[in-house]
């Protein structure tokens, strides 16, 4: 982006008749003056051109002078001068031009003098006119440099940074075509060059990623090999025995021809090459008015210094970007694989519920991005942004983490009664069969009964425990809904259990009856407070660690999604009013994922329409979003998890 010395100027001295050339002309030696006639249906200058209109009398008063419109850019490169007295009218435009009004008689070293001071000033205010032009210039490329740069950096995504990156980078050469290369690593160690993004203002591409050597036998590697710009003019053109040449498939194929190219090595500041930026055909136009003829849009030119200049500073500024969107990558990918690995560490503790959190991160994000489409409605105008969906996946994932401070023995429970107690119970069931028989077989040998009595007896008792036992069995599985067991058990809790010394106990212990009499699942009150504590738990975990802006609210959202509308959740026992939107997806999905999941070994998985139906009864009840709850049923969310 340098400010180009001003180039020197060619002296034009335009004249309707010559007013004694020679004498004139030798007034000024060594001026490099061109002297030629004036055509009045044109005034063409070229960028180096001043030119001085020479108007003699009676003469300027009979010369047809340009239209102003005519003129365009050059009128600040033109200057007149009057030798006698004007007559006729003249035209403002030139009026305003005149800068000196000599004598018809004034000698020619006088009016040498006046030709001399003209072109002087002209070029003076051409040169001014220049540099305050090209200063501009700079300015606005460095502040676009600097727009360009803040938008690279704030761009994460490697893919989207690559993209804006090349069409910036033409948009500021004015190239009609551009590609990208990036370097990469093989499983072999060796360096390739990997085709990475295409744009052609001109054809329509069909972009295919591919690799190339990083060597000089083609444009890009040689960029790469030698960190060194190639700035061509002609790549048909290119020096005999250069170590690159150009390859003409790529063009072949599109019907395109590349001409111009200027090829620029990425590099970080540690000076590393990451990749090559090429661009081709430089056009002269950039007009984008439908009248242009593709001729002038796509006239090609040769890339210039400032071209190189500029494309330098923003491919240095892209590998900056590409480094930095590598590494968020990496770190992304490094927590992805941390959340994995907790994920992992709860499916160790509960292999039962092996799948559950994915399941439920998938059910949870579609039931947000559904209701984000949602027209109508309570959700018509919510809206979630991309790094909001990443959040709420995050504690979806991570929601259930806490479960790994609850103790195994509950966290696995699949019966009401506890590990190892449903073996004990058989045991007393035996006991009691066998102690019955005992006693009655002693009375018959008193002769209080008979044999035959006992025989019946015996018989009576082991089906009555055999009936009892079935009930226990029976009582000891978990039940969806609330659902009493304490009359079923009555008639099994009135059995007794008779000992050698005569005393009698119930054959099902106070305790184990209790646990037979829940309700509803497999946990009493201090066992589900105990596996409730995970939701706490998970989130004292997920509060220790230092989220982004964007991941913020990780913690929170996994802390409610066992809160309920009507404040019946735990485990703070919030209302509605307290209870974000993504929260409530989340404790929908999980609730469905938990009824229909087929994984579970204390329950048969409920039939999706039971399921949904269970859902419905609760939004009735105001515990879940009823409007949520229709949205998830409508957009059939729930086949997010079943989908191929």
């Amino acid at each position: 982006m340098s400010i180009e010395a001003p180039r020197p100027f060619r002296r034009r001295l335009l004249h309707a008749r010559p007013r004694n050339a020679s004498a004139l002309m030798s007034n000024l030696p060594q001026e490099g003056i061109d002297p030629c006639p004036f055509s009045a249906s044109e005034l063409r200058l070229d960028a180096s051109d001043v030119a001085v209109l020479l108007l003699d009398r009676p003469i300027h008063g009979e010369v047809a002078l340009p239209p102003p419109e005519g003129i365009g850019e050059a009128a600040d490169r033109v200057g007149v001068i009057v030798v006698g007295e004007r007559t006729g009218a003249v035209d403002p435009f030139w009026a305003s031009r005149v800068y000196f009004s000599l004598p018809e008689n004034a000698p020619d070293h006088h009016l040498a003098r006046a030709l001399r001071s003209v072109f002087r000033f002209l070029e003076e205010r051409v040169s001014s006119a220049t540099a305050r032009r090209a200063l501009f210039d700079r300015n606005r490329d460095v502040e676009n440099l600097n727009r360009i740069g803040i938008s690279l950096s704030a761009e994460n995504d490697p893919h989207a940074l690559l993209t804006q990156f090349l069409r910036r980078a033409r948009e500021l050469a004015q190239a009609d075509a551009g590609s990208l290369y990036l370097i990469e690593r093989g499983e072999d160690g060796a360096e390739r060059l990997r085709f990475k993004a295409a744009q052609n203002d001109s054809v329509k591409l069909h972009f295919e990623e591919r690799t190339l050597p990083v060597d000089s036998g083609s444009i890009a590697g040689h960029v790469a090999t030698t960190g060194n710009v190639l700035r061509l003019p002609d790549v048909h053109s290119i020096a005999a025995g250069a170590p690159y040449g150009f390859n003409r498939t790529s063009d072949d194929a599109i019907g395109y021809r590349t001409q111009s190219m200027l090829a620029v090595p990425m590099k970080n500041p540690q000076g590393r090459i990451l990749g090559v930026l090429q661009l081709m055909n430089r056009k002269r136009h950039v007009l984008p008015d439908v009248t242009t003829t593709a001729v002038m849009r796509r006239e090609t030119v040769p890339f210039d210094e400032s071209n190189e200049e500029t494309a330098r500073s923003l491919a240095a500024q892209a590998a900056v970007a590409l480094e930095n969107a590598r590494l968020t990558e990496h770190l992304r990918n490094l927590f992805d694989g941390f959340v994995a690995a907790s994920v992992t560490a709860i499916e160790q503790r509960d292999p039962t519920t092996s799948g559950h959190s994915e399941r439920v991160a998938l059910l949870t994000c579609a039931l947000a991005k559904a209701a984000d489409r949602a027209e109508a409605g309570p959700y018509a105008g919510f809206r979630i942004s991309a790094g909001e969906l990443t959040a709420l996946r995050y504690a979806a994932v991570l929601h259930d983490f806490g479960k790994v401070g609850v103790r195994e023995a509950v966290l696995v429970k699949a019966r009401k009664l506890p590990p190892g107690r449903i073996e004990l119970l058989a045991e007393r069931f035996e006991r009691a069969r066998l102690s019955a028989a005992v006693l009655l077989w002693e009375r018959a040998a008193k002769g209080e009964i008979s044999a035959d009595a006992a025989r019946a007896e015996i018989s009576r008792r082991s089906a009555e425990l055999d009936d009892a036992w079935r009930t226990v069995l029976e009582a000891d599985l978990p039940t969806v809904h609330d659902h009493s067991t304490t009359a079923l058990l009555a008639p099994a809790a009135a059995l007794e259990l008779h000992g050698a010394d005569g005393g009698a106990e119930p054959v099902i212990p106070a305790d184990d009856a209790r646990y037979l009499s829940i309700p509803r699942g497999s946990l009493n009150d201090a066992e589900r407070r105990e596996i409730e504590s995970h939701v706490s738990q998970t989130h004292r975990f997920l509060a220790r660690i230092p989220w982004t802006p964007e991941l913020a609210r990780v913690p929170e959202l996994a802390w409610l999604h066992h809160e309920k509308l009507d404040g019946s959740g735990y485990p703070r026992g919030l209302t509605e009013a307290d209870i974000p939107p993504p929260a409530r997806m989340m404790t929908i999905c999980d609730i469905f994922d938990a009824l229909s999941a087929s994984d579970r070994p204390y329950k048969r998985a409920v039939r999706r329409e039971d399921a949904v139906g269970f859902l419905r009864a609760e939004a009735e009840r105001g515990v879940l979003d009823r409007a949520l709850l229709d949205i998830f049923l409508d957009a059939r969310v729930f086949e997010a998890t079943t989908a191929p």
